[in-house]
């Protein structure tokens, strides 16, 4: 007899029912609390049906990788529900009640009926969700950076604006070096010559040096930079880039986990791609998951958020639509990345971009449907396990 378990997941405690093949409840449905005693009980309370179970949960905040990680431990077999499709599927129901119970109920009748067509392999599905994990917080610290370095292109613009056209970039190891120890013009037009000269030559290596110092003094003499913030500004400017050195290094840190994670997926090829490296491919494996959930490359370009947004009422249809960006911000950007490299260094891309470009189409428009062929390429090579072979 098959049986059908439909777990409502919750903070404080999760509700669970239980169903036979023909959608008959087994028994009443009942909470078990999220800790292990609940989690013990749930076992013992599934043990005399352990041999013919599917177990279903929604991916509810953080609260069900705990419940997940117990019952596949203990060989369960669990699918792990988008909310959105039981949704669907409860509002195609008669009943229109709602709580706990009946949820849980819904679920259990959902992956009863087939809703759920694919279990991620459990050895797996860890690595995915660290990736996840991994890439969005470095995404986060990425977000943290520009922050930190727009704070800082506004400091300058007060008190040295100037500054920031004397280096092909501020952010420059040279010129953050500077910037720890001077910040308003004024500052830098009273700087001794030679110390100058030596910070300059020490942080470039060699490449700058007195030419550059004498410059930048002489820019400096004449900028109509603040100069009253100049307390204010040496305080703000210490912090600024005390945080940018740190959040690149702990960005370094991330890039190196999650490059050793990708190394353990088994025949993980779409660092094979041009314009997907290890960080690009964590990213884009952490929000994909198991390919398998998808059945079409439509379903998961619309997942990815570059599918069309279609604008029609009666007999008009717009002619110029954009993205809908209502899938995973996320992959859409690791998508977007990758699409901006490849263009550069894969023939049949650049090729394409250059040939939409000329018939007038937008870079976004035309980036977009690079994104969407980067995903053919992926949905194939995950699916067949094989390298990425160009044509």
């Amino acid at each position: 007899m098959s049986v059908y378990v439909g777990i409502d997941v919750a903070k404080r405690q999760h509700r669970i029912a239980v169903l036979d093949g023909s959608g008959a409840p087994l028994q009443k449905p009942f909470s078990v609390t999220n800790d292990i005693e609940g989690m013990n009980r749930l076992l013992e309370t599934l043990l005399p049906w352990s041999d013919a179970i599917e177990i279903g949960l929604e991916a509810t905040g953080h609260y069900w990788l705990a419940l997940f990680e117990h019952l596949t431990r203990a060989d369960y077999t669990v699918h792990v529900l988008n909310p959105l499709q039981v949704h669907a599927y409860q509002r195609s129901g008669i009943r229109k009640r709602k709580n706990d119970s009946i949820d849980a109920v819904w679920i259990a009748d959902f992956i009863r009926i087939g809703g759920a067509r694919h279990t991620s392999d459990p050895t797996v599905m860890p690595i995915y969700m660290q990736l996840r994990q991994l890439s969005r917080f470095r995404f986060s610290l990425v977000e943290q950076i520009g922050d930190a370095k727009r704070r800082i292109l506004s400091l300058l613009d007060r008190v040295f604006p100037e500054y920031e056209n004397l280096f092909s970039s501020v952010f420059l190891i040279s010129s953050r070096q500077l910037l720890a120890e001077a910040v308003t013009a004024q500052e830098f037009a009273d700087f001794d010559l030679d110390e100058l000269t030596r910070i300059l030559k020490t942080a470039s290596r060699g490449r700058l040096g007195r030419a550059k110092a004498e410059h930048l003094q002489q820019v400096a003499k004449k900028s109509i930079g603040v100069t009253f913030l100049a307390d204010a500004s040496r305080i703000q400017m210490g912090c600024l880039v005390a945080q940018l050195d740190f959040l690149t290094q702990q960005v370094d840190e991330i890039d190196a986990a999650l490059a050793k994670l990708i190394d353990t997926l088994p025949n993980q090829y779409l660092t094979t791609i041009p314009g997907i490296g290890p960080v690009t491919a964590a990213s884009i494996l952490g929000e994909i998951g198991d390919i398998q959930r998808f059945d079409t490359l439509k379903q998961l370009v619309a997942y990815a958020g570059i599918d069309p947004a279609v604008y029609q009422s009666g007999q008009f249809e717009a002619r110029q639509t954009r993205m809908s960006k209502r899938g995973s911000p996320y992959l859409r950007h690791a998508l977007w990345m990758a699409a901006t490299v490849a263009r550069m260094y894969d023939p049949e891309l650049r090729a394409y971009y250059q040939k939409r470009r000329s018939e007038g189409k937008a870079h976004g428009t035309v980036t977009g449907a690079l994104c969407r062929k980067l995903l053919a390429r992926i949905i194939v090579i995950l699916r067949d396990q094989r390298p990425y072979e160009p044509r």
